[in-house]
């Protein structure tokens, strides 16, 4: 009865609530959809979405419309299957229904790690910084969103760990564009793209609230990174504290507008962490990497990449910064950057910008 649950599942103005009233009133998907105005009415669905359920039984025949969700490579579950997350079911209105790309990973020790569009230097360093290291441990749930969200899913990506984008559209209209490759990424082989809209739903910006209990509602925590008092991972931190999930938050510079977010939630009860080990520590879980190795490559460092090297682990900086703070040529710094990527130690992020990717680390 999959392809009447996605058929209404399909009509605008159904949301989980409402689906939810009429499938619980009609046990019979089937005539759930073929449904009785004056039963709906009872049920306080209002006029114009019955009549929108109307117009849709005229034109979309439900067999052809599971087949063709099928034939497109989209999987999908509701929340009457038994590989449903069990976590997710237990929020207020969980989807009846989301659909999904990639494989979904084992939920049991998973955070939500989120924050602004707008990151800045700083963000991306302590985003990249607590999604690699938490990878070890637990799955990273994002929206995959310019930013934070696209930091921490890439972070996990190349850290070899699991993760999870929440859309807020379909996933036959991946949004943002300039994520897509890194979508196909993640649903190849790190883990599953979800969403709650239809294959075709456009992402409008109503939708994001709502993508965002999702992201709530699949993790064991929330982890906000850095985010100015407008940003909607705001909105992701309060529906953790209803869902009774842990909302941790990284201080940041008192100037910075786009600190001002966590900052706030630190105020109001977030835990403050500057350490991944800290998250780890106050969910009960035991880390997995092993330091052993990382320590015999720096002990192994020259003295100039270890100055290379200690520069790094606060901020990410242009080679030319490099050369500049520390007095040395641009032959040394790029001979020393090139052999520090070789073993792990930093990462060229692109434009000529080196982060230390092991910043937990104190020589």
């Amino acid at each position: 009865m999959d392809q009447y649950i996605l058929a209404l599942h399909s009509v605008l103005g159904l949301g989980p609530i409402r689906l939810k009233m009429i499938l619980d009133f009609y046990p019979d998907p089937q005539k759930a959809w073929e449904g009785k105005r004056q039963d709906l009415l009872k049920l306080g669905i209002p006029k114009n979405v019955i009549s929108e359920l109307e117009a849709t039984r005229k034109v979309l025949d439900p067999d052809k419309y599971l087949q063709k969700i099928k034939d497109s490579g989209i999987k999908f579950l509701t929340i009457y299957d038994e590989g449903y997350p069990k976590r997710l079911k237990e929020i207020f209105d969980p989807p009846l229904v989301f659909y999904y790309l990639g494989e979904i990973p084992r939920l049991e020790r998973s955070i939500a790690i989120v924050g602004t569009r707008k990151v800045t230097g700083y963000g991306s360093l302590v985003t990249r910084k607590f999604a690699e290291s938490l990878s070890a441990s637990m799955v990273i749930v994002s929206g995959l969103a310019e930013g934070v969200d696209t930091i921490a899913h890439l972070a996990a990506c190349e850290v070899g760990g699991k993760t999870v984008a929440v859309l807020g559209g379909g996933l036959n209209r991946i949004y943002p564009p300039s994520n897509l490759s890194l979508a196909r990424k993640i649903a190849s082989q790190y883990g599953a793209i979800i969403s709650e809209f239809p294959p075709d739903a456009p992402s409008l910006p109503g939708n994001f609230p709502s993508r965002n209990r999702i992201i709530a509602g699949l993790s064991e925590a929330v982890l906000v990174t850095e985010a100015a008092l407008d940003s909607g991972s705001l909105i992701t931190a309060r529906l953790g504290v209803e869902f009774g999930r842990e909302v941790f938050a990284v201080p940041g510079p008192i100037t910075s507008s786009q600190s001002q977010g966590t900052h706030y939630l630190i105020k109001n009860g977030a835990i403050l962490v500057t350490d991944p080990q800290e998250i780890l520590d106050q969910l009960g879980i035991k880390p997995l990497a092993d330091m052993s190795i990382l320590e015999d490559a720096i002990k192994n460092l020259s003295a100039t990449d270890l100055q290379i090297f200690n520069l790094l682990k606060n901020e990410s900086l242009h080679i030319d910064e490099i050369v500049r703070i520390l007095g040395i040529s641009s032959s040394q710094a790029s001979a020393g950057l090139v052999k520090m990527e070789i073993k792990g130690l930093v990462k060229n992020i692109g434009a000529g910008c080196f982060i230390s990717l092991s910043i937990n680390f104190q020589k």
